[in-house]
């Protein structure tokens, strides 16, 4: 294993699509829920311990060789908003185009052809993970971090915050963000034994609340 990869794996820059995505942040700017830095912080705090920790779970179950299409099936029934399964699905097609061009393998190909109109996001960056040869921690980490990361990220471009306080942000949630990935590391585990019912179901009834309402904006910035 090399430890370089988890770096392009979890690398903004790595072409995968998430920047087009807010992860919730342009509609809860728009109701005024996130006003400034100790908003945000708040924000990617709540999102991290509950869709974050759920997609964690997913990503690390993937990495750790569970069965794709249950993996997705699972992701599919923990995403009860139509708008985040359609959006969980097209990064997880751009994940996939990205991930086959820089680490190429037969799981890989099988999920292509298993899924041509694209598997949920984390199962994809889960099985990434895998065949860049990181392990189901290495997975979540890439998970917990991106929970965060793209709320952060779009926060700067909705609000113009001092990019300088929202790196702080992040550093404030790296021992969240470092929790987070060792439980879902060890609920993937578990659901290694178990079944994916072993998997958690942490969910934010608010950001699907939002995302449909943010899916019929005639006009945004981020396409989530």
């Amino acid at each position: 294993m090399t430890r370089a990869a988890l770096l392009v794996l979890a690398d903004g820059r790595f072409p995968a699509g998430g920047h087009a995505h807010s992860g919730g942040a342009e509609p809860a700017v728009k109701a005024g829920r996130i006003r400034d830095t100790r908003d945000l912080e708040a924000f990617c705090r709540g999102r991290l311990h509950t869709s974050g920790l759920t997609s964690a779970a997913l990503a690390a179950a993937a990495a750790l060789g569970l069965d794709p299409a249950a993996l997705d099936e699972a992701a599919d029934a923990r995403t009860p908003s139509p708008a985040l399964r359609a959006t969980a699905r097209r990064l997880g097609r751009q994940m996939l185009r990205a991930a086959r061009a820089t680490w190429p393998g037969p799981e890989l190909d099988a999920l292509a052809t298993a899924f041509p109109r694209g598997a949920h996001q984390p199962v994809v960056l889960g099985l990434a993970a895998r065949s860049a040869g990181l392990g189901p921690r290495d997975a979540a980490h890439c998970v917990a971090y991106e929970a965060v990361s793209g709320p952060a990220t779009a926060a700067v471009r909705l609000l113009s915050l001092d990019p300088f306080q929202v790196t702080a942000v992040l550093a404030r949630l790296a021992p969240d963000m470092d929790l987070v990935a060792e439980r879902a590391a060890e609920q993937a585990a578990r659901a290694a034994h178990a079944g994916t019912d072993a998997l958690p179901a942490a969910s934010a009834p608010l950001l699907d609340i939002t995302a449909e309402q943010h899916a019929a904006w005639p006009v945004r910035l981020f396409a989530s």
